[in-house]
């Protein structure tokens, strides 16, 4: 007997349906995602006519210089360690925690002098801290 040999048929993956899924997804997620909306206010502030008050109020004022030492209200320290600061500060202001601790930084000083500053002024229970930094220029 002859038997006719069946041609083999190529096997192959469709991808046609896998394609129209992936197509699918992608529709969903760009309708189903959520675009935020930044709003900016537009004000104009008040305008007022006058000659700036110097108040003579006393603040401690910390400077600190591109090598980390400290000056203390114009006062240079004799090393940066905290216990110095510490009781520089201590004997400028007294028991009065609620002068303003004004930290002033070179913007080459390494963070660690910055911080110890900050932990000084914190032990020490200040709660006004602030840290100057400089406005920066205009475009041209």
């Amino acid at each position: 007997m002859k038997f006719k040999r069946q041609r083999s048929q190529e096997v192959g993956v469709d991808l046609t349906p896998l394609i129209d899924v992936v197509f699918l997804l992608l529709i969903f997620f760009m309708v189903s995602t959520t675009f935020t909306r930044e709003s900016h206010l537009n004000i104009e502030l008040p305008e007022a006519n006058g000659e700036r008050s110097e108040s003579e109020a006393t603040l401690i004022d910390v400077v600190i210089n591109a090598e980390g030492q400290y000056i203390l209200n114009d006062r240079t320290l004799v090393n940066n360690r905290r216990e110095t600061l510490q009781r520089a500060v201590s004997e400028l202001a007294g028991d009065d925690t609620s002068l303003p601790f004004i930290i002033t930084a070179d913007a080459r000083t390494p963070h660690e002098f910055v911080v110890r500053a900050m932990d000084v002024a914190g032990r020490l229970g200040f709660a006004k801290l602030s840290i100057t930094t400089e406005r920066e220029a205009p475009a041209p």
